[in-house]
């Protein structure tokens, strides 16, 4: 069972390193198919260092801040949003919980 998991972590961390890969190379192909270095193009993701220590962080061009994350937390905890999958998921985990426990105790003869 250890082999099998360290053989399928293995196996996973190679697929993740060769998208990677894979993305660095599409991003220079397109470089170089342009043929000029074009100041418009921006790359999917980037963090920059600010003078201060802080860092700047922009996804497709939209700068990201641990403000607006922490805006969009408190708004997705003031709307209290009702998850019908989310709650039917937590139900049927308890209820086989339950019924697992149940059996085990059958079984252990409590």
């Amino acid at each position: 069972m250890k082999m099998f998991m360290l053989k399928s972590f293995m196996l996973a961390s190679l697929m993740f390193l060769s998208v990677l890969f894979g993305m660095q190379q599409a991003n220079e192909g397109i470089h170089k198919m342009k043929g000029y270095e074009d100041p418009e193009f921006k790359s999917a993701f980037s963090v920059n260092e600010k003078e201060n220590g802080s860092f700047e962080t922009a996804i497709l061009g939209n700068e990201i801040s641990s403000h607006d994350l922490e805006q969009k937390r408190k708004k997705l905890e003031e709307m209290k949003a009702f998850n019908l999958f989310s709650s039917l998921g937590k139900k049927l985990a308890d209820g086989i919980s339950s019924v697992v426990e149940k059996t085990v105790d059958l079984i252990a003869g409590k």
